[in-house]
């Protein structure tokens, strides 16, 4: 009983013990804070995957595969596939309105299949807003007035050609490509008047390459733009776009084709009707398939995309050596590329860099929290001697050393609570308001500490991992008990006589 009476007591009755919590609070607020930005940070780059390429992709760049309708249905027999969509990957310059040219990732893909395995639908920006957002009160958003027909456009990659009154192929860019877009608190706004891209048409330049990686020509097409999408991610929203795979795949000549004798035969010499000698033409023998450059997988509930990854490989050998002519024709099941968004190539050294620098991060932010463990300790000593008298009583009534040892690492421990309690709310109101922090902090002082262009994202990581909260909160509790062993130590081997007589 006299134990929870005098910690109360201690507590509340002297400044110093309320600075101890308040170093608690702030060192519990710190490291969950940089906890919930970094390690958000890496889940929002993990969960990003799935937004592009789904759980697991088969990829053999530039030349592409073929037979991949085929590979497609196979894939989807097995029961750990839930949906299957074949993709073009090439690199491409786009022509905009105003003359600028822009280096961009285009994407051939078959829309319907890209929504099924990636859900394409739901990142179209422009869609038709029948009531504002609840951030904009004053009805800002400018798609509260567009519209309706866009978003049937982009789900479609089709315009509504106003002279034949046919569908004709469209492009769908990100939102920031054009960068005529500017982010607001609203959403994004036309920056320039008069430039809303689902209203113009671009042009877009390939270079097709043959299947021994030789140049062929430039090939470019103007296509209007249907609708422009938005991931969150900068680096897609600024620099992909998205075309239907039809499109591309003739532009850059992995459309079906006729498949001609050897070169050797071109140019031989043969009589024609007339009697006269003319070049042969080249001789067909049979029919080049259609190629692309990747297949998206989606699993089925309940399958791990490691999972999916093993079982996507053997499906793949079996069907590559399944006839003479698709082991001929296929990559080798040995070195076609399969991997999970964790494993793509470029992006696997980026991620385990991360999560290296979020481990560095917390161990850094983690030592300087030690701050607070030295800070109980030099309160705590002091307030033993300031308490000699006290403790002097409590050994002549009996308490035992054990009791008196306890009373102080029980005032430790209540002192890291309260301050773990007050810097766990502190970094929760934190990280739920990063983001407008962060927007008054530009607005304000013109600070921009989170730089899309550099973090990829467009916004701040703003969720608090409980898992992580409950760690920090325990680590902060438990360093205000080590901060109170030695001073607990020293007030238990007092000696009683002479803490009685202690002036």
């Amino acid at each position: 009983m006299f134990h929870a009476l005098l910690t109360r007591r201690y507590l509340f009755s002297k400044v110093m013990p309320l600075l101890a919590s308040l170093g608690v609070m702030l060192c519990t607020a710190m490291v969950l804070v940089v906890w919930s930005v970094m390690g958000g940070f890496l889940q929002m780059l993990l969960a990003s995957g799935k937004t592009f390429i789904g759980d697991v992709a088969i990829a053999w760049p530039v030349v592409g595969m073929p037979y991949y309708e085929d590979l497609i249905s196979e894939l989807e027999k097995d029961d750990a596939v839930a949906a299957a969509t074949p993709t073009i990957e090439a690199i491409g310059l786009l022509g905009l309105p105003t003359g600028e040219v822009r280096t961009v990732q285009v994407f051939g893909v078959d829309p319907a299949g890209y929504n099924k395995v990636t859900g394409y639908h739901e990142r179209l920006w422009w869609k038709h807003l029948d009531t504002p957002l609840k951030h904009d009160v004053e009805g800002l958003d400018p798609r509260l007035t567009i519209a309706e027909g866009f978003e049937r456009a982009g789900e479609t990659m089709t315009e509504r050609d106003p002279r034949t009154g046919l569908d004709r192929p469209a492009l769908v860019p990100g939102i920031e490509v054009a960068r005529y877009n500017r982010r607001t608190s609203e959403g994004y706004v036309t920056a320039y008047p008069g430039m809303f891209m689902p209203e113009k048409e671009v042009t877009l330049s390939v270079l097709p390459l043959s299947q021994k990686g030789v140049a062929i020509s430039t090939q470019d097409r103007r296509l209007p733009v249907a609708n422009e999408f938005r991931t969150g991610l900068y680096e897609a929203d600024a620099n992909w776009v998205l075309a239907p795979i039809g499109v591309l795949q003739q532009m850059l000549k992995l459309d079906a084709g006729q498949k001609i004798e050897q070169a050797s035969r071109f140019g031989a010499v043969e009589i024609g009707p007339d009697g006269r000698e003319r070049l042969a033409p080249p001789k067909v023998v049979g029919v080049e398939p259609a190629r692309v450059t990747n297949i998206l997988l989606k699993a089925r509930a309940g399958v791990d995309a490691n999972a999916l990854e093993a079982r996507v490989r053997d499906v793949y050998r079996r069907f590559a050596t399944s006839t003479p002519e698709r082991e001929k024709a296929m990559p080798d099941p040995d070195r076609i590329l399969i991997f999970t968004w964790e494993k793509k190539p470029g992006l696997e050294t980026f991620i385990s860099a991360v999560k290296k620098e979020t481990g560095l991060v917390l161990v850094l932010f983690s030592f300087i929290s030690l701050t607070a463990v030295f800070l109980v300790i030099a309160i705590f000593w002091a307030m033993v001697s300031e308490k000699t008298k006290d403790i002097g009583v409590l050994r002549a009534i009996g308490v035992s050393r054990a009791g008196v040892a306890w009373l102080w690492i029980r005032y430790g421990l209540a002192i890291g609570l309260v301050g773990s309690v007050l810097g766990a709310a502190l970094a929760y109101l934190i990280v739920l308001n990063i983001n407008p922090i962060h927007e008054w902090l530009g607005r304000a002082l013109g600070i921009v500490i989170w730089d899309p262009a550099v973090y990829y994202f467009t916004e701040v990581p703003s969720r608090v991992d409980p898992a992580h909260a409950a760690i920090v909160f325990a680590g902060g509790v438990l360093s205000c008990a080590v901060g109170a062993i030695v001073p607990a130590l020293r007030a238990a081997t007092m000696d009683p006589v002479k803490a009685l007589r202690f002036e």
